[in-house]
């Protein structure tokens, strides 16, 4: 029966099921402390860390983290969408799942994207069989063939060919009004405005986009021929969002019992020809940057991140953007380096022409993130004179301070401080606010003798705020998930001067509590459940070792206070900023006055941060 399910219902269903239960029938737990714990059955490993919280409804994974509700474990484990795992839930406690009616008294209608994920996989198929049986496939095997492939290969990737003509698939699946409706959603058909409707693929080979679950979510095509573009990826669908996904990330984990790297490359054929000299941990972004949802992703499943890039100066740009974009996720034990080929090298020549141990000993070489930062700015500067060691405490600053609270940014710190002859403890007094995730590097190989580099572009009022807002309002999360209680000690009026989107997540988290006051850990688990917003809500519950047994309503007032203070905070340190940069000796008295009056103001607040922090 068609209709959405009530909110009410999924909320009654969960406080019935416990969560130990649901998942002991599938996994087998054992007891450890408050907990239970079991190897994870969505990752091999040798030793259990896979986690569940009977108190408070979860589960997480420390290796991989998977993590959720009870809703969530059992679409993961049994491969079902959301409602088929509700109702085979309901089923265990004896209830029939109700169906919300409009005001009409028809059914109303609800996302359901199974039939989506059905289509797609039965796309993949007519594609293998079209490279295996169709007339004009023997060009395609010839090209594969040239590229170095195996049948081997190709199969284990699931590459496929797209026929020429305008409407094998419409003829295929589209036969009915449903039919071409479905490929329509999928990304499968185009439509022009002047309503005529044909395939999106047509003579190309087709590479299968899986999403970490392994279901067909979408195609990119190659032209065999010199038609443009050469490359074309599936446009973004209710299933397909390509800043979330990255191409080879399932074969990846599926052909690694433990994930020790991943690389990321640019494009399909790099993913393959490395998997087919046994480098199987190459991924691909699909025609975007690298994003810090790719990351965050990325370190939930290894340790350690390489991107490989020409060694040309386009290069570099995309080198420096993807180590901006890495910087706010590097915690302790997290590493970033960067593998540069010669010019006009790209992964798949470079494997084929040094072999898989030839290519290993590249990327053993491959440089850490520190070593690329300091190289990428230091450019152009005369590091032996005082101006040049100024110029690049200045230049460096501000990527410094996205990296997370940790011993690996105070190791930055102190290498800054070596490389100007700063004191630490003076270094780590400066204020620099950080320039945004989006903006372009420095252009140091660019730059002339004579002539600064371009300093970092000033944050527009519209793009996210600092780090610190993000690393605040993640620990006011946090303590939210493990006591939702405390939402009633906020006023969400505070945040609203903050942008971001973990601010956007806290205040939706606070209005969400405030209207139903009841809500669990697991049922906000459940409400942000399939989204990055869930990807990082299961990681933050997963940390209860973190959070104080006692006194979280003060820690989450304080927290909440110091976001609260934050915008002041930043003011206050750029009109300082501003008015240090100008010869003091060249300073009005009324210019010297505002700047011990702001020196005074920001003392002040620090000192209030102090004591609340005691």
């Amino acid at each position: 029966m068609a209709g959405r399910i009530p909110q009410s219902f999924l909320d009654d269903l969960l406080e019935r099921l416990d969560i130990v239960e649901v998942i002991d029938r599938r996994v087998k737990l054992k007891k450890s402390g408050k907990n239970y714990t079991a190897r994870c059955p969505f990752h091999d490993e040798k030793t259990p860390s896979f986690s569940v919280n009977p108190d408070k409804q979860f589960y997480y994974c420390f290796g991989c983290g998977a993590g959720g509700n009870a809703y969530g474990f059992v679409m993961d484990y049994e491969n079902v969408d959301f409602p088929q795992a509700v109702e085979s839930l309901a089923g265990t406690v004896g209830l029939e799942v109700p169906r919300e009616q409009s005001a009409g008294g028809s059914p109303t209608p609800e996302r359901n994207n199974k039939p989506l994920y059905d289509l797609m996989e039965q796309v993949a198929r007519f594609y293998q069989h079209q490279l295996r049986k169709h007339p004009q496939a023997g060009r395609v095997v010839d090209y594969l063939k040239q590229r170095g492939l195996t049948g081997v290969i190709a199969r284990d990737f699931d590459l496929g060919f797209a026929p020429p003509g305008w409407d094998n698939l419409l003829r295929q699946f589209g036969a009915d009004e449903a039919g071409r409706k479905l490929l329509l959603e999928a990304g499968m058909l185009v439509q022009n405005e002047a309503g005529k409707v044909y395939d999106r693929f047509r003579d190309r080979v087709m590479f299968p986009i899986r999403d970490q679950r392994g279901r067909v979510i979408a195609f990119g095509g190659r032209v065999l021929g010199d038609d443009k573009p050469k490359y074309l990826n599936s446009p973004e669908t209710a299933i397909f969002h390509k800043g979330r996904e990255l191409y080879g990330l399932y074969q990846a984990r599926h052909n690694n019992r433990k994930l020790e790297r991943v690389l990321v490359v640019e494009g399909y054929m790099d993913v393959i020809a490395l998997a087919q000299h046994d480098i199987s941990y190459a991924t691909a972004t699909l025609g975007t940057a690298t994003s810090k949802n790719h990351l965050e992703r990325i370190f939930r499943l290894c340790p350690e991140v390489v991107f490989c890039f020409d060694g040309d100066e386009a290069g570099r740009k995309a080198a420096f953007r993807a180590l901006e974009a890495a910087l706010p996720t590097l915690e302790d034990g997290r590493q970033a380096r960067f593998l540069f080929l010669p010019e006009g090298e790209d992964p798949d020549t470079a494997v084929r022409g040094a072999g898989t141990e030839g290519f290993q000993r590249l990327l053993e070489g491959a440089q850490p993130l520190e070593t690329f930062l300091f190289e990428a700015l230091s450019e152009g500067i005369d590091g032996d004179s005082l101006e040049g060691r100024a110029r690049l405490s200045k230049r460096v600053m501000p990527y410094l301070r996205q990296l997370p609270e940790g011993v690996f940014r105070q190791l930055m710190f102190q290498d800054l401080a070596r490389r100007t002859g700063l004191e630490l403890d003076s270094l780590m007094q400066l204020e620099a606010p950080p320039p945004p995730a989006t903006a372009a590097p420095a252009e140091p190989a660019t730059e002339s003798a004579g002539e600064p580099a371009p300093e970092p572009r000033q944050r527009s009022t519209s793009e996210p705020q600092p780090r610190g807002y993000s690393n605040l309002a993640q620990a006011a999360l946090a303590l939210l998930l493990h006591k939702p209680a405390v939402a009633n000690l906020a006023r969400p009026e505070s945040l609203a001067n903050l942008e971001g989107d973990d601010i956007r997540l806290l205040s939706d988290m606070l209005q969400l509590l405030q209207r139903r006051p009841e809500s669990t850990t697991a049922m906000l688990l459940g409400h942000w459940y399939g989204t990055p917003e869930g990807d990082l809500l299961n990681r933050l519950a997963g940390q209860e070792r973190l959070i104080p047994t006692e006194g979280i309503e003060h820690q989450f007032s304080d927290t909440l206070l110091t976001l609260s203070h934050l915008p002041r905070q930043s003011a206050l340190a750029a009109q300082v900023d501003k008015l240090k940069a100008t010869n003091y000796a060249e300073m009005s008295e009324s210019e010297k006055q505002r700047l011990r009056e702001l020196l005074q103001e920001k003392q002040k607040l620090n000192a209030e941060r102090g004591k609340r922090n005691q």
